[in-house]
């Protein structure tokens, strides 16, 4: 039993979750606790040694659903956040989903025309932004049009988010809803390059966190959790928000970049039990343990997803941290992780076997189910796919399918049921588990004004993990050298966020197009 607003019977495989006709998500994820006699334990733990306890963060989530009454908000409006990793991120999450508001994390890595974007598409009635990020988000903010009636830095100087929740009543009745309305937004972006509005409704954490976290990775309320993926990523909003705050559990917080020695330091300092990250995050921390070394002895459980883990990774952390990974596949869409490995069950290089609770079946071209052995394109369905994408019904046609959700990758099952990933259906890449755009790439290197035509494809580097590589005609052959390389490597740093600069340039004659002019990306993969 998870309180009166839900139930669960976990005797059944999977685990019967039954809604109440009156079902606010805040009610078991924050206010369970307190009935519970947890509200002294402590929930959240800060990189830099805070505390919160269970019985504090249900008091400040109050305080910010009252704060965002009180300037105006009203039930359904759009709340968008540029927050840090951080407890304000879960009073305003949590204080919005409670007061009837609609929170919207987004991506903290983005820059300024991604922002206006945004604010723009979501029609959002309140912009709250760490001023960490004010360089990228007030920019965005003056030349959104229209922008949200209300702006607050989280702290800093004058009026803020912090100080109005400070000053509100710790005390704030559920909003009326039920496990099916909108619930939250997470931006997910698309084969366009344009982030799309991914809609989840109030069930979709619990799924998640039920049929995950505890009936495949076997978490439970004596873990700690840290979680290198932040908290806007969708499995990064499950591996710290909703997977301990289901358990009773405890989460460790990096506001920061989780770079090898950050996140050794907050492992030795914490002693987490669970660590969450993405391939490229191993494979830094294992470089950086070949010329060091770290007490990661606390750790019992490491989980990979937001890109394929390859299984070189998987063989050389277990040889040297003598803990398991377990990789998995999730999306924004589906909200965290619906194929995987598990404890007792782990095939290295494969994404595991479908988590109870969800169905997978593999199309070819003309939709029929193909045999166990074949490609195709992964559909999968359970209890936390989103309702549809904000202002794009095409998209949401085309991607949700009855019951289904299109992933856009292309998969193997074999004989015994283990996933194999293949890559996408389309030109998307992960970098660093985060999709990216190769037509945003492309933009900005055609406008520096040596560059005639880019194409930018994925290709893996020395630890076999995706990257964005360049193609790029020059407008005079003659400044193909290293030289203009550099320049276009600084460019490129200057206009998108870290994550998505090329890591090659490949300066050609000439890119291969269809008879229509269109750049055949395949050819250059």
């Amino acid at each position: 039993m998870a309180g009166e607003s839900v139930s669960v019977d976990r005797t059944s495989t999977p685990p019967e979750i039954t809604f109440a006709p009156g079902f606010n998500a805040a009610v078991p994820f924050i206010d369970r606790h307190l009935d519970a006699g947890r509200a002294d334990k402590i929930a959240i733990r800060t990189a830099a040694g805070g505390a919160l306890s269970y019985g504090e963060l249900a008091a400040n989530v109050n305080r910010a659903g009252n704060a965002l009454l009180g300037i105006g908000m009203a039930p359904g409006e759009r709340l968008m956040m540029m927050v840090k990793d951080c407890p304000e991120f879960f009073y305003l999450f949590w204080g919005a989903i409670k007061a009837g508001i609609v929170p919207v994390p987004v991506n903290t890595l983005w820059r300024a025309a991604d922002y206006t974007y945004v604010l723009q598409d979501s029609g959002c009635g309140l912009c709250v932004y760490s001023p960490e990020f004010a360089d990228e988000v007030v920019p965005a903010l003056a030349a959104a049009t229209p922008g949200p009636a209300h702006r607050f830095a989280v702290d800093g100087a004058g009026a803020t988010m912090a100080s109005l929740i400070a000053a509100a009543s710790p005390l704030l009745a559920p909003a009326p809803a039920s496990a099916s309305d909108d619930c939250f937004w997470l931006y997910s972006s698309g084969t366009t390059g344009k982030p799309k509005g991914t809609v989840h409704a109030h069930r979709s954490m619990v799924v998640t966190s039920e049929n995950c976290a505890v009936g495949t990775l076997g978490l439970s309320d004596d873990d700690i959790c840290f979680s290198a993926a932040k908290l806007f990523f969708a499995y990064g909003l499950g591996n710290a928000l909703s997977f301990p705050l289901w358990l009773g559990a405890t989460v460790v917080l990096l506001p920061g970049a989780p770079t090898p020695e950050s996140v050794f330091a907050t492992i030795e300092r914490h002693r987490p039990t669970v660590f969450f990250g993405v391939p490229t995050l191993y494979a830094a921390l294992l470089k950086a343990l070949e010329s060091g070394d770290a007490d990661l002895s606390s750790l019992r459980l490491c989980v990979s997803a937001g890109e394929a883990l390859p299984a070189d990774i998987y063989r050389r952390w277990k040889q040297r941290v003598g803990v398991d990974i377990l990789d998995g596949i999730g999306s924004t869409e589906a909200l965290h992780i619906f194929i995987c490995n598990r404890p007792d069950d782990i095939k290295p290089g494969h994404s595991g076997r479908v988590v109870p609770g969800y169905r997978a079946r593999i199309l070819d071209a003309g939709g029929n189910e193909v045999n166990p052995g074949d490609s195709g394109q992964l559909m999968i369905a359970g209890g936390s796919t989103a309702k549809y994408y904000w202002n794009n019904p095409d998209k949401t046609a085309t991607t949700m399918v009855g019951d289904w959700l299109n992933t856009g990758d292309t998969y193997i099952r074999d004989e015994q049921g283990y996933y194999l990933y293949c890559g996408r259906n389309d030109d998307m890449m992960k970098v660093g588990g985060i999709w990216c755009s190769p037509f945003e790439i492309e933009a900005k290197l055609i406008e520096h004004p040596k560059v005639l035509e880019a194409a930018v494809v994925g290709r893996a580097d020395d630890a076999e993990l995706i990257k964005p590589a360049a193609y790029i005609v020059l407008n005079d052959p003659a400044d193909a050298d290293d030289e203009t390389a550099t320049e276009l490597l600084q460019h490129c740093k200057q206009g998108l966020a870290k994550y998505k600069y090329p890591r090659w340039f490949n300066f050609v004659d000439s890119l291969p197009k269809t008879a229509t002019g269109k750049i055949q990306r395949f050819k250059l993969r």
